[in-house]
């Protein structure tokens, strides 16, 4: 949004490398996809027109198009930049700005459909809140920004790409806004369900306090709670924003607390106690864990190959006039 609606030249130069963190996380959604729904083979059934995608009925057919949608959003306007880099020729606005105007409503959509496949089970209480969007879409310009931030630096450090201070800067302090509305939300669920005292509070009693005994959840709660409020004053004060290891401890702390928040602190408590009031106590296996990191892995390893091929075709346009890792001028 700063860099194209606003049009401030210093993250409109890097905002291609967000355009490829979006490719590669988009591609990991699709993996979880597929392990959400038991085997590869089965991901047949989710292309259109050759699966059957029950939309409108489905949400996950509806989040599976619009992460299809989304991607090809992306490689189009990443294929277009790279294809006009590569022959040393300017990229048509006229094509490439409308599409990522587009960009804009279309990556606040797959945060949207997504929290849908919670919201819409009304036999859940802890997940069927119209809050749970706007969480999802600004617990997202917390997490994602801060893996750009850390990204970022790295391409600063190990190459000659052009990446300003004042664009980490921005980013930074647009996340504390981001941070605050994320905490805000949070804060207010929390009101609604303890104020209300209804028979639906035993999703959030189990979570934050436990539940006859059942704790499980309970150190990932509060863990996840207190990096996000830790992150929040750290990127909300100036000085410490400005630092780079309070930056990047921040970004850290962002990433996890989010992780963790929409992970086992969402899905678990949502069907805990079932609906026959029994507790069966959730703890990742290792398979689910392996799992999930090869999926992070083949994410990173994708952005790194767009990078391979990125960096050298923009290194004209983006080149740094100082050596990796060196301060510019005005910043020394």
């Amino acid at each position: 949004i700063p860099a194209y609606v606003y049009n401030w030249k210093p993250i409109r130069e890097i905002a291609i490398f967000g355009e490829l963190l979006a490719i590669s996380a988009i591609v990991m959604c699709l993996l979880f996809v597929t392990v959400d729904i038991g085997q590869p083979g089965r991901v047949l059934e989710l292309i259109p027109f050759l699966g059957s995608l029950n939309v409108p009925s489905s949400l996950l057919g509806w989040d599976v198009l619009v992460l299809n949608g989304y991607l090809l959003l992306n490689t189009v306007i990443v294929g277009h930049f790279l294809y006009k880099a590569y022959f040393k020729k300017p990229y048509n606005k006229n094509f490439v700005v409308p599409l990522l105007l587009l960009s804009i409503p279309a990556a606040i959509s797959i945060h949207t459909v997504t929290a849908f496949v919670y919201n819409g089970m009304a036999a859940r209480p802890f997940w069927n809140a119209s809050i749970l969007a706007p969480r999802f879409i600004a617990s997202a310009l917390c997490s994602g920004p801060a893996i750009m931030l850390i990204l970022f630096q790295i391409l600063r450090k190990t190459t000659h790409i052009r990446i300003r201070k004042e664009a980490i800067s921005k980013i930074a302090e647009l996340m504390a806004y981001a941070m605050f509305l994320n905490l805000f939300l949070f804060g207010v669920e929390i009101f609604k369900e303890y104020y209300s005292n209804t028979s639906h509070l035993v999703h959030t009693k189990y979570l934050y306090t436990g539940l006859h005994g059942h704790t499980a959840l309970v150190p990932f709660a509060w863990i996840s709670l207190i990096f996000s409020v830790v992150a929040f004053i750290l990127f909300l004060v100036p000085k410490t924003r400005m630092n780079m290891v309070t930056l990047n401890l921040g970004c850290i702390l962002i990433y996890a607390g989010v992780y963790i928040e929409k992970g086992l602190a969402l899905v678990i408590p949502g069907m805990t106690p079932d609906t026959l009031g029994e507790i069966y106590e959730y703890i990742p296996t290792w398979i689910e864990i392996r799992v999930g990191a090869g999926i992070f892995a083949i994410g990173f390893m994708v952005f790194t190959l767009l990078c391979k091929v990125a960096i050298p075709l923009l290194h004209d346009t983006l080149a740094d006039p100082v050596a990796p890792g060196e301060s510019y001028p005005e910043e020394a």
